[in-house]
């Protein structure tokens, strides 16, 4: 705390930190408040000692704020700023404002300039070479409305707040100059895309298949064949096709099967000089402008309009294939607190903090947002709307969203539920200052119906924790954790075989890879070592298979379908594009492994019992069969067929007794050389060879 100011933690109360001599000195005197706009006094009417230096003064009135306020004690002078009180009950309660529009609202006769800063006591707008002071409103809204047509016209506030002075972009900005220096004024129907597709709908979200993709990986590689690599556009380019036939970008995903896309952050983010992009590298996770495009993925970042029309037409062209398009969003922390336009306007109101004052960091990044307050959650909120009414996406990723608090979630549930939306996030219990009770974790998962969570416990149990890097799991550690299997095929319905990670298996994102620490490739090279390529090909088809036939929504990191690789890099987030950009040579390469995640996915599209929506049903429909360790197996009941799916993490073969005679087609292995042999059997006695995932269907009329 400045030793050289006093603060206002009330609206009744301030604090001011004084010297041993000072405290001596001024014990015998009476403290007051000069309000000097209107000349009026606040005397103090009793005095706290929090300790030896530290004094609260309670005051007889309420202070005003935004206001030139000095402490008079003595012949000693301070001045006195909005401290604690910007994160009280009452300060929520007297300046929320949930109904005027926030930014720079466009028009082609004018454009109205609105901020919320109502500590602030006074707010100028820089307008190109202008300097224009803003009218206060009420519920601490700034506004100015310049008459004209202002498209393209770059702005700044500059802020009068707690002594300083500062100028800054706003947090409501729509479009930006070249590496985030000013915020500009867009008209958006300038930014319309050429051609606009329905988002692709699915009978139920639960239907869903995700892919989880990072816009510059995409197609920075030299044999993605498209022209704008690198670049939203490039994921336009729907024809590219290598020199070997094979497709890649946008194509490729398509035929994959996948339903959905999830792009790491596309907003505005630090790291990556916008004009030279090529000489750095960044996933995303440093935002800096939560509704404007990242500029670096831009063919042209210098045309402000060029990176929202950029994005746009990325959305609408994969959409034209019939994927929808799921945005990861960063809403739980800023880049860097001090300089974000959020602490410039309304210091120490948008984060959070521990009661003793220290920040609260459970992101580990310095900061946390604080989403359980008013106009921070208004933020969230308004963001989440622009991007699905500008942009017309179909879902958000909510990165560490067990920072975040329930009451948001369920409001950003309510918004997205007239379009459908999906809504998934991670639910770790990180030790931020909001109360467990109010976090937005699995663990609380009961409390938020239908929002879905990264299930950590699945990719723990297949692969080894995440924290150890030697550890294994089922698929590379001879069957171990195979009796916690049930509850991971189940999607938590089973509760019986241990605790549910879920209440709901509508609730649960199974994935064994994505962005973040090891490729799943790069893992089992740590972990197992002595083994073949092959037969870690294998377990990795073991992993990958189980993630997509087990109930839930299924997860895939792109390229994971051909044991992509990061070199062993555990942390890629800046590494660049040698180390992170999908390597369209391996995918040609491994076209057999990539052919068997296809038909897994054509499989769990096309046969509903692989996709059902209830425990109840679940617990109906899917039997666990008696197998000789460490194999496990399990049986789905359909409606017009039945299916067993058998998993062998060791490197010998076993027998199996199928779990009823008829006839039975093979319908899927990753054992190719069972294709050159029958397909169908007739009878219940098979085997699995080492390291090989199966699936067996038979017809109702083929059960005996």
């Amino acid at each position: 705390m400045n030793t050289q100011a006093a603060w206002i933690d009330d609206v009744r109360t301030i604090t001011v930190i004084l010297t041993d001599e000072e405290v001596c000195k001024l014990e015998r005197e009476r403290p007051q408040v000069h309000w000097k706009e209107k000349n009026d006094w606040f005397p103090a009417e009793a005095e706290d000692r929090l300790d030896h230096t530290s004094i609260r003064l309670n005051l007889l009135h309420p202070l005003p704020l935004g206001e030139t306020l000095e402490l008079e004690w003595g012949d000693h002078r301070w001045p006195v700023y909005p401290g604690n009180i910007v994160r009280t009950d009452w300060f929520d309660e007297h300046y929320t404002d949930s109904e005027t529009p926030l930014g720079a609202s466009y028009t082609t006769s004018s454009t109205l300039f609105a901020v919320w800063a109502p500590t602030a006591r006074s707010v100028k707008l820089h307008f190109g070479e202008t300097v224009l002071a803003m009218s206060r409103k009420s519920k601490g809204i700034w506004q100015l409305e310049m008459n004209g047509d202002w498209h393209g016209m770059p702005y700044e506030y500059e802020v009068e707040v707690n002594g300083k002075t500062n100028k800054t972009t706003d947090p409501y900005a729509k479009a930006l100059l070249p590496n985030s220096s000013k915020s500009v004024v867009l008209d958006p129907s300038r930014t319309e895309p050429s051609a606009h597709h329905p988002r692709p709908e699915l009978e139920k979200l639960q239907d869903a298949i995700i892919y989880e993709l990072h816009v510059r990986d995409a197609t920075s590689h030299e044999a993605s064949g498209v022209n704008h690599k690198g670049k939203f556009a490039g994921l336009t380019e729907s024809s590219a096709i290598d020199e070997t036939g094979q497709s890649t970008g946008i194509a490729y995903i398509k035929e994959l099967g996948c339903t959905h896309v999830q792009l790491l952050p596309v907003n505005d983010f630090a790291r990556v000089d916008e004009l030279s992009p090529e000489q750095s590298y960044n996933w995303g996770y440093d935002p800096l402008h939560f509704q404007v495009p990242e500029g670096s993925y831009s063919i042209s970042p210098r045309d402000v309009t060029a990176r929202v029309k950029e994005c746009k037409e990325m959305v609408q062209s994969f959409h034209k294939h019939g994927i929808g398009v799921i945005l990861d969003v960063v809403f739980n922390h800023v880049y860097d607190l001090e300089s974000s336009s959020f602490e410039k306007l309304v210091p120490g109101y948008y984060f959070r903090y521990h009661d003793d004052g220290s920040r609260s960091n459970g992101t580990g990044v310095g900061n946390d947002f604080a989403s359980e307050r008013a106009m921070a959650r208004r933020f969230i909120l308004d963001t989440v709307d622009y991007w699905l009414r500008s942009y017309e996406v179909d879902g958000f990723r909510f990165d560490l969203m067990g920072v975040m608090d329930i009451d948001t979630m369920r409001q950003i549930q309510q918004l997205c539920a007239r379009e459908s939306i999906f809504l998934l996030g991670e639910g770790w219990n990180l030790p931020t200052a909001l109360p467990d009770e109010r976090k937005a974790t699995s663990f609380n998962s009961s409390q938020l119906p239908g929002l879905r969570f990264f299930n950590d416990r699945f990719r723990d149990i297949l692969k080894g924790s995440l924290f150890d890097t030697k550890d294994t799991g089922y698929v590379n550690g001879n069957g171990k954790f195979i009796e916690k299997l049930p509850s991971l095929v189940s999607g938590s319905a089973l509760k019986e075989f241990g605790d549910p990670f879920v209440s709901e298996t509508t609730q649960t994102i199974n994935y064994v890879e994505c962005h973040d620490n090891h490729t799943l490739w790069d893992r089992l090279l740590l972990t197992n070592p002595e083994q073949e390529e092959s037969e870690k090909k294998k377990m990795h088809q073991l992993a990958t298979g189980l993630t997509l036939l087990s109930q839930g929504v299924p997860f895939l990191h792109a390229g994971q379908e051909w044991f992509r690789s990061k070199g062993g890099d555990e942390n890629s987030y800046l590494s660049g594009d040698e180390v992170n950009q999908l390597d369209w040579w391996r995918r040609m390469k491994e076209d057999q492994y990539v052919n068997f995640v296809k038909q897994l996915i054509g499989l769990r599209k096309k046969y509903p019992v692989f996709r059902l929506t209830t425990n109840g049903e679940i617990r109906k429909r899917l039997h666990i069969l008696e197998t000789p360790h460490p194999v496990f197996g399990y049986t789905l009941l359909g409606d017009g067929e039945d299916f067993a799916i058998y998993v062998n993490p060791d490197n010998h073969s076993y027998d199996i007794h199928l779990p009823s005679s008829g006839s039975w087609e093979l319908v899927a292995t990753n054992d190719f050389n069972r294709y050159n042999g029958q397909k169908v059997m007739k009878g219940e006695f098979t085997f699995i060879g080492p390291y090989e995932l199966m699936v067996w269907k038979k017809p109702l009329w083929g059960r005996i």
